[in-house]
């Protein structure tokens, strides 16, 4: 895969969790990024690790076969790492990440990579579907939807919500995370993010998830939900939550 010219947030994140599959455009954005708000790494080494321990809690209540939007560089204890019993169908929007993905994990039985538009379920190939989440719409699945919210505008977040309510089988998890407005004192950062980014306050977060029901967690920031170990100081960021689909 030739080196690419404009960098990728996924690629950039790959680069401040510490993985190998980025490129000096990546970096030097990541550093650029930094420069206007300050060390990221730690940020989204919270954010990953947040991932894993919702990735876990799902599993143990049974479920094993997981379906994530916007998924990003399969790598660095990403779904697969973090419950490694289950299959997982990652998806993404961009053609280089999803060609990336694919390269990954091209030796994995239990993981692939494929075009998936979240607020569209029907753009997933229903073969990468039916074998690497056997039980959609049939049995509990994970929903992994982290890194979207913040790129949705209220209306499309809601019924995207929604319709994954309704598709997916009661007993499923939504793992998701939501920005704060962390970002609003550092103009020069949130200018980088592009104008479809959305900040939101705390409150706003339990209504988007219309049906979906968190677990007695809530939604709180991403270091406090179930933490192993006591929460290190940093900024306020992310808010995380896993949420539960009912029997209506």
């Amino acid at each position: 895969m030739g080196e690419p010219d404009r960098p990728s947030t996924a690629r950039m994140i790959d680069f401040w969790l510490g993985g190998e599959h980025h490129f000096p455009v990546d970096v030097a954005a990541a550093r650029a990024f930094e420069q206007a708000y300050g060390p990221c790494a730690p940020v989204f080494r919270a954010l990953r690790a947040f991932l894993g321990r919702a990735v876990r809690a799902v599993a143990d209540r049974g479920v094993d076969g997981f379906l994530v939007f916007g998924a990003g560089v399969p790598t660095m204890g990403n779904v697969h790492e973090a419950a490694p019993e289950a299959t997982v169908l990652y998806t993404d929007v961009d053609p280089v990440t999803i060609r990336l993905g694919q390269r990954i994990l091209a030796g994995s039985d239990r993981a692939g990579y494929g075009y998936g538009d979240a607020t569209d379920i029907g753009t997933i190939d229903p073969a990468q579907l039916h074998r690497f989440v056997p039980g959609w719409g049939r049995r509990p699945v994970g929903i992994v939807f982290l890194g979207l919210a913040a790129f949705l505008d209220d209306a499309t977040l809601s019924r995207t919500l929604d319709e994954l309510y309704a598709a997916a089988a009661p007993g499923s998890c939504l793992a998701i995370d939501f920005d704060t407005e962390e970002l609003a004192g550092y103009p020069e950062a949130l200018a980088m993010m592009g104008p479809s980014f959305r900040m939101r306050a705390p409150a706003s977060f339990r209504p988007l998830l219309g049906r979906w029901e968190p677990t007695e967690d809530g939604i709180v920031p991403v270091t406090h939900w179930r933490p192993e170990e006591p929460p290190p100081a940093l900024p306020d960021a992310f808010h995380g939550a896993v949420a539960v689909r009912g029997d209506d």
